[in-house]
């Protein structure tokens, strides 16, 4: 009997347009100028509010909007766009044909149950289980995560794929634990160390997939 392959994914920047979706509230909150700097700003700022795991990623969006400058009124307001915020184009149809290859699907995100609940309704493609930073205490680079899916799941690690956007919080650690990782490197950065396979979006990975486990 064939083993099940299991692709892991993280949710924002790979998933759903992460990005975009800080940068328009910025602008909202902030005005055009400067917003960028402010983006920036914020990336640098998320780590430390995360360090430990004692914040709710609720928690860490309202304490870096208040970092940035937003007034009492407006701190909230990454939190509550956030539901609304839309998947990249390409990612549904690649999902799909994931799954119809018989992969199985995982989101492992540093984020909190009802955000990751309205966005895989957003994406419209079935997963089998979420795990989410506030449930187990800890955030990615850290190896929780990972550690928690193979416990939920009893998945064989050579079934195993991670993809994700993010080089620091995702492919660092996945080549620590020796998994085999996908790097969707929208932005065309330069990092080590380097993952299995590099990406530019989604639509090329369930070949690449079934590349790096075949059925």
């Amino acid at each position: 009997m064939a083993q099940d392959r299991w692709a892991t994914f993280d949710c924002y920047g790979t998933l759903i347009d992460w990005n975009g979706g800080i940068r328009r509230e910025l602008v909202r909150v902030f005005g055009e100028k400067r917003v960028d700097e402010r983006l920036d700003r914020y990336h640098e700022l998320e780590p430390g509010l995360q360090a430990g795991g004692a914040r709710n990623y609720r928690e860490v969006m309202t304490d870096a909007m208040r970092e940035l400058g937003a007034s009492d009124d407006e701190v909230s307001g990454l939190a509550q766009a956030l539901p609304s915020w839309e998947p990249f184009p390409e990612v549904r149809p690649a999902l799909e044909d994931a799954r119809s290859r018989g992969w199985k699907l995982a989101i492992l995100s540093n984020t909190d149950r009802d955000f990751i609940d309205a966005s895989m309704a957003r994406i419209g493609v079935p997963f089998e289980l979420a795990i989410v930073a506030s449930e187990i205490g800890s955030y990615k680079p850290g190896h929780r995560h990972w550690l928690t899916f193979f416990e939920e799941t009893g998945a064989a690690r050579d079934g195993h794929v991670h993809v994700a956007q993010s080089h620091y919080h995702d492919v660092v650690p996945s080549i620590e634990l020796g998994l085999r990782s996908v790097w969707i490197n929208r932005y065309a950065e330069q990092r080590d160390p380097r993952p299995d396979r590099e990406l530019a979006n989604l639509s090329p990975l369930p070949e690449t997939l079934d590349e790096l486990v075949p059925s």
